[in-house]
Parts: structure tokens; sequence; C-alpha cells
């Protein structure tokens, strides 16, 4: 699986107004989401560190106690374990990585 067109992935709303495509590779999960504005991801962990990128849009990123808004240009890196939660206050595109892969994201 050298290549994946994410556009003929299929898109799964896995929270609401968060409609993501994903894919593995053999050590990361690739999610493309599509955001609604309002929409929230919960405070949570999990032992996968995350990467989210942004490409269009805003979120408000917390990670472990810290605010602050990520937007195209701006990455946010979490670290396995570490609580997190995002809120989006625009709607918008990004990319999350994990790492290792995350197989419930199947």
């Amino acid at each position: 699986m050298p290549f994946v067109d994410t556009r003929k992935l299929n898109v799964i709303e896995r929270l609401p107004g968060w409609h993501g495509r994903y894919f593995h590779s053999p050590s990361m999960t690739f999610a493309h989401y599509d955001f609604v504005r309002g929409s929230s991801i919960h405070e949570h962990f999990h032992p996968q560190e995350e990467v989210y990128e942004v490409i269009e849009g805003e979120l408000e990123m917390t990670i472990d106690g810290v605010t602050q808004i990520a937007r195209s240009g701006l990455v946010a890196i979490v670290p396995a374990n570490v609580r997190h939660s995002v809120k989006a206050l625009t709607d918008g595109r990004a990319i999350i990585i994990d790492y290792p892969g995350r197989h419930d994201f199947d």
C-alpha cells in the first residue's frame, strides 16, 4: 500500500461534527477530518503520541492544561498519555496522526 487516495476512503462521523477518513501505515494511523464550528473532542488521553495539523480553520487545543489556538502553520503535538481536548472555533480541516497506530480506528 505505497499510495492511498484519501478521497476514496469511507467517511465516518467519529464524534458529532468530526467527519474523518482513516488509513494506517505499518506503524501510524492517519485521520483526515472535516470539522464543524462548535464541535469538540472531550478531554481524554491514550498511549499514542498524536500530532494535529490544521489545514483550514481554527481549533482551540488544550494539552496538559495549556490552551492555544491551532491554525494553518501551527502544529500541535500531544505526548503519549497526556490529557488533551479540542474545540472547533470555525469550520475546517485537519490531519491527525497517531503513533503507534490506533487500530480501533478501522
